[in-house]
């Protein structure tokens, strides 16, 4: 195959043609290079995490590389049912609850408000859409104590009401204003035919909004997820028995309980660690097709 060197004017540099229609360009393949890279870097401790979850937990502390010295499955098998009295499978089975639950709640009630202020009119909208942002510079920290008074005061405390509830009542700015810049993209022209057509505002939500705001919903049902199933903060402060643990807390479960061989117990935490990771990457997956374009047309270009 034949390469040949080319000019291409004073602006544009040198590229080198391989073959008839493939060209390589210098500064584009160094840039390639720095980002692979930057992602091995980036990644190392994940790849890290995955092979020591395979070694002993002697091993932890000794060991830097990727390969062992010693190979075993016995760390997926004792921590699963590490805890005295519990399996990990319970703490699964309470982190999906919640999640699907908050993703759901997260997903109807943010769309619902966010049809509000896109296609509504009604008296001080753009007050109440103003407060919604301002919600979203607020600091979590913030409203930790009041939150907290609330729920004790209501009798929610140890169950899992307060980290549902709230993603049923649209608490979210963040996804509400996401789901405004989508819908504030859509035409106008398609709300005017169907309310030509005798559809109400509840019609047109459910059979014009709705289908075709599902690369934002997908986006919400994502980030609502991850952010579900990785919170510690809320179950750390709402949950106080063991069997009504998330994952993040069974996690710190195995360094918290049962003396120093719980606390020594690295290799099984690792590989609980490794396993859950596998909801969140399913999830991605499942939705990593509209990610992008949810994203790309709700505002964030």
């Amino acid at each position: 195959m034949a390469i040949s060197q080319a000019n291409i004017g004073p602006r544009q540099g040198r590229r080198f043609i391989v073959g008839p229609r493939r060209a390589i360009v210098p500064g584009k393949l160094l840039r390639h290079i720095v980002l692979i890279v930057i992602l091995i870097f980036m990644l190392y401790p994940l790849v890290w995490l995955v092979f020591a979850s395979f070694g002993p937990t002697a091993e932890v502390f000794t060991n830097t590389g990727l390969l062992r010295h010693t190979w075993t499955l016995s760390n997926y098998v004792n921590g699963w049912n590490l805890l005295p009295g519990l399996s990990f499978s319970s703490f699964f089975a309470n982190s999906l609850i919640i999640s699907v639950l908050s993703v759901i709640g997260n997903v109807v009630s943010c769309t619902m408000a966010a049809y509000a202020f896109a296609r509504l009119k009604f008296r001080f909208r753009g007050v109440a859409f103003a407060v919604m942002l301002v919600t979203i510079l607020l600091p979590a920290q913030v409203l930790i104590i009041p939150q907290y008074i609330a729920f004790h005061q209501i009798g929610w405390l140890n169950t899992y009401l307060p980290l549902i509830v709230p993603r049923w009542l649209a608490t979210d700015g963040f996804y509400i204003f996401l789901m405004v810049q989508f819908i504030r993209g859509l035409p106008t022209e398609l709300d005017e035919a169907a309310k030509m057509d005798g559809g109400s505002h509840f019609w047109i939500f459910t059979r014009v909004i709705v289908p075709l705001a599902l690369p934002a919903m997908a986006t919400v049902a994502l980030f609502s997820f991850v952010q579900s199933w990785n919170d510690f903060l809320g179950p750390l402060l709402y949950i106080t028995t063991p069997s009504k643990f998330t994952v993040p807390l069974g996690l710190t479960a195995f360094t918290n309980s049962g003396g120093t061989g719980a606390a020594s117990a690295w290799g099984p935490l690792f590989a609980m660690c490794v396993i859950g990771l596998g909801p969140v990457v399913a999830v991605f997956l499942a939705t990593q097709r509209f990610l992008s374009e949810g994203i790309a047309t709700s505002g964030f270009k």
